[in-house]
């Protein structure tokens, strides 16, 4: 069985092959539209108040879902096209190492990363960071951002 989850909306989806039903075009989201669902390797439940963000191979943004602007104050023209890292001003790497070039190079996720980002207000926020590499021909990433209150994600996650 194959995971997708709408970078837009985090509706989490299910399919065979990936494509809905016997269109040979990729499955886009049903609850809001976006045109394209990312999949993962294993189901995924963001955390409360997460937002995504997709990447290109470089680790670009290329779009911001719903969210993204509660928990970073930033808006997707503010953000698209400029590395994920320096868009939102993250830091604070478990071990200083930034686990960005290894999702995009070795295809492994990097999940539950507690970092800081840079709101912008200019004030530093505690954020969980999920870090997903995509397995189409087109490479990239998708990014889940969702505020931690007292050390702890809401949820407990």
């Amino acid at each position: 069985m194959r995971y997708f989850i709408c970078p837009n909306c985090t509706t989490r989806a299910l399919d065979d092959d990936g494509k809905a039903g016997l269109s040979h075009q990729p499955v886009g989201c049903a609850k809001c539209g976006f045109g394209y669902l990312f999949e993962l390797l294993e189901d995924f439940f963001p955390p409360a108040g997460a937002g995504m963000v997709t990447c290109d191979k470089d680790g670009r943004v290329l779009s911001c879902g719903k969210g993204v602007f509660e928990v970073s104050g930033y808006a997707e023209g503010d953000v698209m096209g400029k590395p994920l890292v320096d868009a939102f001003g993250l830091s604070g790497f478990p071990g200083d190492a930034d686990p960005v070039p290894v999702v995009l190079e070795w295809g492994v996720r990097k999940l539950d990363q507690h970092v800081t980002m840079r709101h912008r207000s200019g004030r530093p926020k505690s954020v969980r960071l999920d870090l997903f590499p995509a397995y189409d021909e087109d490479g990239g990433m998708l990014a889940s951002l969702a505020p931690e209150m007292n050390g702890h994600a809401p949820g407990g996650g």
